[in-house]
């Protein structure tokens, strides 16, 4: 993958980090009842914050080289 293919998937992947962070806090305000699905979203949530971390971490340039 090069650089633009990286940063254009780093740029998706926030969008939905976003707006995943909006539909749980929707969802604990309005005290919604699936208990479970709350919890599949914060950790499908923290497997998007990883994938993130990791592909900044690719785009900086290797100091080794």
């Amino acid at each position: 993958m090069d650089q633009t293919e990286l940063q254009g998937w780093l740029d998706t992947l926030r969008v939905e980090h976003r707006d995943l962070d909006v539909v749980i806090e929707h969802l604990i305000d309005s005290h919604h009842h699936d208990h479970m699905r709350i919890q599949r979203l914060k950790r499908r949530k923290l497997q998007i914050k990883d994938m993130i971390a990791k592909l900044e971490s690719e785009l900086i340039p290797d100091l080794d080289a």
